[in-house]
């Protein structure tokens, strides 16, 4: 199976390639790990992991570009994505960070600020939420089995709010529900930071490596 980290320049992927690289190896010799941002690499994955940290509008500027192409051709042929952070956000349509931008809107929704009218139930917690949170997996099938009722670390000042509800797969308490992964057919994604997670976030990826897996063989 061929991992491709997709480096499009939204942050530092140091310590998430080391993650997924160890998670590999972890999963067996037949795993091999890229990093690059070059469209024709991006394009020969079978499972393309997507982080990022940073700002939704210079996330929505790179799907404009070539590989944003790449992307949405990889998930709508059905082949494995996991995104991490910024990976999950730019799933939506839209985003209180960046009026008019526009996301890759594989699936129906926005992200909305943390404290603002919809997630206003935040109340007095400090905004980024940062640090460790307990997540709750809202039902089985998976990579957040592994870690379901675990704890792990988050970073973000904005929090995805679907459409369908039937999309998201866990959640963690932060005043009020924030959606904390989403799963959907071929696509799996992350709001927390599983790289910055220790044991739990190692854990994850592992399953997301066994989950790609056996969605190619089907």
């Amino acid at each position: 199976m061929r991992v491709v980290v997709a480096d499009l320049g939204l942050g530092n992927l140091r310590s998430v390639e080391r993650a997924i690289v160890r998670a590999a190896a972890d999963h067996g010799a037949h795993v091999s790990v890229e990093v690059s941002g070059d469209p024709a690499i991006l394009a020969r994955a079978d499972l393309l992991v997507f982080p990022g940290q940073g700002a939704f509008r210079d996330g929505a500027a790179v799907l404009g570009e070539a590989a944003g192409e790449v992307l949405r051709a990889h998930i709508e042929a059905g082949r494995p994505y996991f995104g991490i952070c910024l990976g999950m956000q730019l799933l939506f349509e839209e985003s209180d960070e960046a009026p008019g931008a526009r996301g890759l809107g594989v699936l129906a929704g926005a992200v909305r600020r943390l404290g603002g009218p919809e997630l206003a139930a935040v109340g007095e917690r400090k905004v980024p939420h940062m640090g460790w949170n307990e997540i709750r997996a809202r039902f089985d099938g998976t990579p957040i089995d592994v870690v379901r009722d675990a704890y792990v670390y988050f970073v973000h000042s904005f929090a995805a709010m679907p459409a369908d509800r039937a999309v998201v797969a866990a959640e963690a308490e932060y005043g009020v529900s924030v959606v904390a992964a989403v799963a959907h057919d071929n696509v799996f994604a992350v709001q927390f930071h599983p790289e910055k997670s220790q044991a739990a976030g190692r854990a994850l990826l592992r399953a997301v490596m066994a989950w790609a897996e056996g969605r190619m063989t089907r």
